[in-house]
């Protein structure tokens, strides 16, 4: 096998990441190529899922003994503690290896270090490669371990002219099968489904992760959370029905604003010390425009379809805007066809002080 450049194995390390996202969380997804002396690769491996062997313990497992004098890249800084595995630095010490090429610096206090202790060990260390493609590609998780609280993603689904449902209430369908399978796929990458107390009670939703050819619920499940101040979840709503686990989010429970419902940042410091590192915000409108408002929401996914209404429920209520001015600008990152309609991902943008 011909050899290949630090440059290249990152590269195909970052690709390897992406085959763990939705599966490691509370973890990051990792990637890890091992090139031996030569420069061969000789050893890949990704983090598959929390708990399992990391990715630098599967590219050893592969390379063997031609992991002695060799690389390892990866993408994220090899951690320096005992959990669930042990720390991937002195695994990496054990093999021999004579150079670690790393893409971003783990921020987790609790696992950091890693780079130090390999440095000290006399093994190589260099930092920055392909730094940009390894944070979006794990952007979920060192966003949250960064700040505190989870990355959030609003999702929602509107005709052309911006309306959620018909004047009539009426909802189902806006969009089309493959825009909703698409909306499955991408709870299946998230910790947690938030909606509010108004669209269980307009909809009585499941926010489940689902198969739609068949039905099936998928194996991992994110944590449904709905966010009601004063508990007027029914008994009977369909995401009390065990199919995953559920929190009912009060006011009483999480703590309050100064307009006595939820307190929004306070929701999210909980969530993640559950666990939670990405969330898929879904339901209702109001609920939106109180994170969008608060600058709470990290992506924006829209699922928009070729019908017009011309009356209705919009998809976004009061986020706080009274002017052209103080409109929430967004940089559009993606346009995707999804059968008939068009799927868009857009980032806010962050305003200056």
């Amino acid at each position: 096998m011909a050899s290949v450049s630090v440059d290249e194995a990152m590269r195909r390390a970052v690709a390897l990441a992406a085959r763990g996202l939705g599966a490691t969380s509370p973890n990051p997804v990792v990637g890890c190529v091992l090139l031996d002396a030569d420069g061969e690769v000789v050893g890949e491996g990704f983090h598959a899922y929390a708990g399992g062997p990391h990715a630098e313990i599967v590219a050893l497992a592969q390379a063997g003994k031609r992991a002695r004098g060799g690389t390892a890249v990866v993408t994220l800084e090899p951690c320096d503690h005992t959990g669930r595995t042990g720390p991937c630095s002195h695994a990496l010490i054990a093999a021999g290896v004579s150079r670690v090429v790393v893409a971003v610096p783990d921020p987790n206090p609790v696992a950091s270090g890693g780079a130090a202790t390999l440095r000290a060990a006399g093994i190589e260390i260099t930092l920055g490669v392909r730094t940009e493609e390894a944070e979006a590609g794990n952007i979920a998780w060192l966003t949250s371990m960064r700040r505190g609280w989870p990355y959030l993603i609003w999702k929602y689904a509107a005709t052309l002219d911006g309306r959620s449902a018909a004047a009539d209430g009426t909802s189902m369908w806006i969009t089309s099968e493959a825009a909703r399978t698409d909306v499955h796929a991408l709870r299946g990458t998230v910790d947690a489904v938030l909606a509010g107390v108004g669209t269980v009670l307009a909809d009585d939703p499941r926010l489940t992760a689902r198969n739609l050819r068949d039905g099936t619920l998928a194996i991992r499940q994110p944590l449904r959370v709905v966010v009601d101040s004063s508990g007027r979840t029914p008994a009977d709503a369909r995401v009390r029905d065990g199919a995953a686990r559920t929190w009912v989010a009060t006011a009483a429970e999480v703590g309050a604003g100064p307009d006595g419902r939820v307190d929004l940042t306070a929701l999210l410091a909980e969530l993640h010390h559950r666990g939670v590192r990405a969330a898929l915000l879904e339901g209702g409108p109001t609920l939106a425009g109180a994170f969008l408002a608060a600058g709470l929401v990290d992506k924006i996914v829209g699922y928009v379809a070729p019908k017009l209404l011309g009356a209705g429920p919009t998809a976004l209520l009061d986020a706080r805007v009274t002017t052209i001015a103080d409109a929430i600008d967004l940089e559009i990152t993606d346009v995707t066809p999804v059968g008939p309609d068009l799927r868009i991902t857009a980032l806010p943008r962050k305003r200056e002080a």
